[in-house]
């Protein structure tokens, strides 16, 4: 098993009012990534996920691969692991 890392992530692009949350959500749900995620005023969207970074790769590649989320870009910066047991919005 690899070691766990966390990420601030901030999505630009199409990532509001398209699921982005939702699937967010539910997919951390299914991979057992912890953290979470919520929408900013500026239009992005923010998130903390936490877990394996090959999974959070998946993460990523499924929230890409969504009909209507368009990811133009992401600022991704490594924090300290913490203590959390689910994935939610906020």
């Amino acid at each position: 098993m690899s070691e766990k890392v966390r990420k601030h992530i901030i999505f630009y692009g199409r990532v509001q009012g398209v699921g982005f949350r939702y699937y967010s959500v539910y997919k951390s749900r299914q991979l057992g990534l912890t953290g979470w995620v919520r929408n900013l005023y500026d239009g992005t969207v923010e998130m903390e996920v936490q877990g394996e970074q090959q999974v959070i790769d998946q993460l990523i590649v499924f929230l890409q691969n969504q009909r209507f989320i368009m990811i133009e870009d992401m600022d991704i910066k490594k924090i300290p692991v913490v203590d959390d047991h689910d994935f939610y919005e906020r």
